[in-house]
């Protein structure tokens, strides 16, 4: 199997760790493990937790417990609706190599994770691809996304909220892609990890897999829930699907860490205090960004309605490649080239980290973007 190199992580693996202000982080700034302890009252009583147990392989399909925890974030999945994964990332892996064939048709907006379209070509699919464009917010175009579908059609990937516009389908507009996907017998697969990161109301938004018989949500700790180091994730489906997708898992994953599927247990039971945290984080934050936007004149947006990135178009001269790079070298501030994400002319800015990183990046930049114009 041929595959493309993954051009964001191999962006973010030249620079992630040698920058100073890195505003391409996607999470919600990450928790401490004694900050989640804390949110969870738990400091004095997770020694006596964990001495106890055996560090063996653990439940295979995620134990009751985390399972019972990630069901009461969706409004029609049980335990028996969900699968535990090394992450989303293997969470959709597993999803391509259990449904997709040679010569089916896959559809996939773009700009979007690039797994769900560099996986399904590899396995020789027909990768057909809805571009989401500025002058419909970055939303896909439902007459077009019709157009392209077929008798071949076997899955429909969708990103919701969208990484990297944070561009956000409520649950109307998700139930009329669940109608598209329905007049072709299609699945439809939506990535969901920022999932709670609105920036209105509660900050969740419905999920695929409560509102289409063939949907299909990834989610994962590590962008809304600040605990990418869990590397834990999680596939949510039909019973069957999640039947099919656990024979591909036993190939490659056995169990998650028991560790990590207790620590996942613990702030998932306690969401609502991360949940509080990071939604003041994610609001708070892209006021800044929006404010420095207004005042940039080189720097232009669809301002997120969700998520921790956005996309920014910028007034230079240069690929985002060369953008990306010079600032890195000569300020410190890391961003993602749009190239990475097949979206030249853009950057991606990461606005949930640290608010002292965020507001001392965008200065330097701006200080970059000045002198470049002179």
């Amino acid at each position: 199997m041929k595959i493309k190199d993954f051009g964001v992580e191999r962006w973010m693996d030249l620079y992630e760790n040698q920058c100073t202000y890195n505003l391409a982080e996607t999470c919600v700034e990450s928790l401490t493990v004694d900050q989640l302890l804390t949110l969870a009252n738990k400091q004095d009583s997770i020694l006596d937790e964990l001495r106890g147990l055996k560090l063996t392989y653990g439940a295979i399909e995620g134990s009751v417990r985390l399972r019972e925890a990630i069901s009461a974030m969706y409004a029609r999945q049980s335990p028996e609706n969900l699968i535990v994964t090394h992450g989303a990332i293997g969470g959709n892996a597993l999803v391509y190599e259990t449904l997709v064939e040679p010569d089916d048709t896959v559809i996939s907006v773009l700009p979007t994770y690039q797994q769900h379209y560099s996986i399904p070509e590899s396995y020789g699919a027909d990768v057909r691809i809805l571009k989401l464009r500025e002058e419909n917010r970055f939303l896909p175009d439902l007459a077009e996304l019709r157009s392209l579908v077929n008798d071949k059609t076997r899955l429909i990937a969708i990103n919701n909220p969208n990484n990297p516009t944070g561009s956000l389908m409520d649950e109307a507009f998700l139930a009329e892609v669940g109608e598209i996907a329905r007049s072709c017998g299609a699945y439809v697969l939506c990535d969901e990890v920022y999932r709670g990161t609105d920036q209105e109301g509660s900050g969740y938004t419905a999920s695929i897999a409560d509102l289409y018989e063939r949907g299909i949500s990834t989610g994962s700790m590590s962008k809304t829930y600040s605990l990418a180091g869990l590397r834990l994730g999680w596939i949510a489906g039909p019973k069957d699907l999640i039947r099919a997708v656990a024979i591909h898992r036993d190939y490659n994953t056995i169990s998650v860490g028991m560790i990590d599927d207790h620590f996942a247990s613990i702030a998932l039971e306690n969401r609502a205090a991360i949940l509080a945290r990071n939604q003041d984080i994610v609001r708070t934050n892209l006021a800044i960004v929006d404010a420095w936007i207004a005042k940039e004149p080189a720097m232009s947006y669809i301002k997120p309605k969700s998520g921790t990135t956005a996309l920014l178009k910028y007034d230079l001269p240069m690929s985002s490649l060369e953008f990306c790079t010079e600032l890195i070298e000569q300020t410190g501030v890391m961003l993602t080239p749009g190239s990475a994400l097949d979206m030249e002319g853009y950057v991606r800015l990461g606005y949930a980290n640290n608010r002292d990183v965020l507001e001392t990046g965008l200065g330097k930049i701006s200080e970059f973007l000045a002198r470049r114009r002179a």
